[in-house]
């Protein structure tokens, strides 16, 4: 273990405010991982959904369903208190008579989930307690990129092994293992597994079979069991975890708490253990600046995969716990490009050869499993492999990357002046690129199509900066030329832009332009080309943001005035709720443009949101949901919402604290002058341990950079 500052928070200081509520109330259940695999904790006190180990999936079964006495738990009506910490999700509730715990953790270094389950007799009278847990699985192994939002999963045979339950799909190559620690009475379900016909979901998950304990709980006592799911690609494999950990699931639960404070503590020290590169520590005594910090790099640390077979060695996913496992999106990754360049360059680097030599053009993100590309072609790709190449090299000093060459015989540096021109060929009549139909943008925006100010200005940045390393290089000549294009492109870009209004229209393929009032177009205009925009635009800008869009704990991602806030209740890009990093981009938009203070005052709302585990794939405005414990809650996974509970675009809040509100943003040699802002909210705040190629630095929030033997 490392030493402890006071500086760096444990699982305790990170843990998400309790939860309570009823069946199904709109509450996204809550995930946990161990970097092999993931699990989604549901409402239940014990079930759990979706426990995934790569290459070993089991799509979204349910397992562990809750009998108290012979009575499903839920129909009990009894409210459930749910506490997520990063090692574990406790869960409480009462019946009369009892108060029943639960605490489940995914298993450090095991393909296993384990529950400690706790029952304590208020009464007066010594009781005895049935428990039967509901067992069901759907394991199969998939070795083929998995390229369905919901993971594979198929029909399972059960049998009864001693007091556990054994699942195996009809090829033998993947099995679950289930049961508990103490004497117990497991049978089968006697249902007949349902046809593969029948779409799993509309009716059920199946029911493979139940493990029933008996708990005899004298007045004022606790009794306690521990349950154990594991899985493996062999009989063997699956038995060998379970057995590793049954014998000792309290000693699970201590691993757990250990290993996730090993992970925070290695996340900001240098020469740590677990990852290529570190972030700096963050010493503030503003709580806000320290959480959302924090809160980014938590959503990170979440998403590193390193199971066995994957194809990068450690891939760093984009959602958990309940769709598009084993898949690395482009454009989350590209979010959070500061954060993986500063605590994980070796992977990134990886991760960005790899996409370099697939066609980018065609996908919007690659398995881990295969390499292969899964999805459509997102718009945003061009301009996500330049921010992530020039952040990488930036921050690592490995200027060498761009002449390396990946498969094509075209060096990185040729790489990105094919980026930053790319979009001269998806012009049609004008000089704007058209980035096509909703499926290549925003997805639930049906206004927001074609030639969109967000990616033309993106352009602009892209010539830019594709520049700025040519000229890096010596080649002068060739930086003027794409200087010149990126001034004439901007010109064009600003002919969307509505005066007086403070937004931008789409251009349409018949000539017509359709005003649309959402984020992405402040955010990318106001971090992308801040500098080409008159003092008006940037006023007009910041008034319609605040006037529309911001909300006190988070954001509208679609002015509620748009016409189209009637197409879709997706909250992550509607008028209901934002995406993950709308808030930390919108925040660095404010400080380009020139108004750092509106920033300033908005980060002890944003922070508020920062209490229910890491950043979700969406939070709703206070107007859709009411807020958790003061904070905008997330969005769940269900229809017709399709949110999941957490999202690896967090790191953009690190950004947001490094680049924006400190000022340390180095250019293609280095880091040079800082000029931030974070001195109005903590004049005495450090970074401590930011590393820019070989340097390792203090920045302090009156601009001073101090070099750190």
């Amino acid at each position: 273990m490392f030493t402890r500052t006071s500086h760096i928070p444990t699982v305790d200081h990170l843990a998400a405010d309790p939860v309570t509520h009823h069946f199904d109330d709109m509450v996204a259940p809550s995930g946990l991982t161990n970097h092999l695999g993931t699990v989604r904790v549901d409402h239940d006190l014990t079930s759990v959904t979706g426990v995934q180990f790569p290459p070993v999936s089991q799509g979204l079964a349910t397992t562990a369903v809750c009998f108290i006495d012979g009575r499903i738990l839920k129909s009990y009506g009894a409210p459930i208190t749910h506490e997520w910490r990063p090692d574990r999700v406790v869960r409480r509730t009462e019946l009369p008579g009892l108060v029943l715990e639960t605490t489940t953790v995914v298993v450090p270094g095991r393909t296993a989930v384990a529950i400690d389950m706790r029952v304590r007799n208020t009464g007066a009278e010594r009781r005895a307690v049935e428990v039967m847990l509901s067992l069901a699985a759907r394991v199969v192994r998939g070795d083929d990129a998995w390229n369905a939002p919901e993971s594979p999963s198929a029909k399972n045979e059960a049998s009864v092994d001693g007091s556990r339950l054994v699942f195996a799909d009809d090829a033998g190559t993947a099995w679950s293992v289930q049961g508990v620690d103490l004497p117990a009475i497991a049978r089968l379900s006697g249902v007949a597994p349902a046809s593969e016909e029948f779409m799993v979901g509309i009716g059920g998950m199946g029911r493979g079979g139940d493990v029933t304990v008996v708990l005899d709980v004298p007045a004022g006592a606790e009794r306690r069991f521990g349950y154990v799911h594991a899985v493996g690609r062999t009989r063997e494999a699956a038995v060998e975890a379970y057995d590793a950990v049954v014998d000792d699931v309290e000693g699970a639960v201590e691993a757990s708490e250990q290993y996730w404070n090993t992970q925070l503590e290695a996340a900001v020290t240098p020469g740590n253990r677990e990852f290529s590169g570190h972030l700096p520590v963050l010493e503030t005594s503003s709580e806000a600046l320290s959480r959302l910090y924090w809160w980014g790099i938590l959503g990170i640390l979440y998403f590193r995969r390193d199971y066995e077979g994957n194809v990068l060695g450690r891939s760093y996913d984009t959602l958990m716990p309940n769709y598009w496992a084993t898949t690395t999106f482009l454009w989350d990754f590209s979010l959070s490009s500061v954060t993986h360049a500063l605590l994980d360059p070796e992977a990134m680097r990886r991760q960005l050869a790899h996409w370099i030599t697939s066609d980018t053009h065609t996908l919007f993100g690659t398995s881990s499993l295969t390499g292969g590309p899964v999805g459509q072609w997102y718009s945003v790709n061009d301009y996500a492999m330049t921010r992530l190449v020039r952040d990488y090299v930036r921050f690592t000093g490995d200027d060498g990357f761009l002449d390396e060459e990946f498969g094509d015989g075209r060096s990185v540096l040729d790489h990105l002046r094919f980026w930053a021109r790319a979009w001269q060929g998806l012009r049609r009549a004008s000089k704007l690129a058209d980035y096509g139909e909703i499926e290549n943008l925003l997805e639930c925006v049906s206004s927001y199509t074609h030639e969109v100010a967000s990616f033309n200005a993106a352009n602009v940045w892209n010539l830019r900066v594709t520049a700025d390393l040519l000229e890096s290089r010596g080649d002068t000549d060739a930086a003027a030329e794409l200087r010149a294009e990126a001034d004439e492109l901007v010109e064009a870009v600003m002919e969307l832009y509505l005066p007086g209004e403070g937004f931008f229209a789409a251009g349409q393929p018949d000539g017509t332009r359709l005003p649309v009032r959402h984020c992405y177009d402040f955010n990318i205009v106001g971090t992308s080309i801040p500098e080409d925009l008159d003092e008006r635009t940037r006023r007009e800008m910041v008034d319609f943001f605040r006037r529309e869009l911001q909300t006190p704990e988070w954001l509208r991602a679609l002015s509620p005035w748009d016409p189209d806030a009637s197409y879709s209740v997706r909250p992550d890009h509607q008028w209901n709720g934002a995406y993950a990093a709308w808030p930390a981009d919108a925040a660095r938009a404010l400080v380009a443009l020139g108004e750092p203070e509106v920033a300033l005052d908005w980060l002890p709302g944003l922070a508020r949101s920062a209490n229910q585990g890491p950043p979700g794939q969406a939070h709703f405005v206070a107007e859709a949901q009411p807020l958790l414990s003061g904070g905008a809650r997330k969005a769940p996974p269900q229809l017709p919402y399709i949110n999941d509970w957490a999202c690896s675009s967090s790191g953009a809040y690190v950004a947001l604290v490094i680049e924006s509100l400190f000022g340390a943003a180095p250019g293609v040699v280095g880091l040079g002058e800082v000029h931030g802002c974070v001195a109005a909210l903590d004049p005495d705040a450090v970074l401590r341990g930011l590393r820019v190629g070989d340097r390792l630095v203090d920045v302090h929030a009156d601009g001073r950079v101090v070099d750190r033997a």
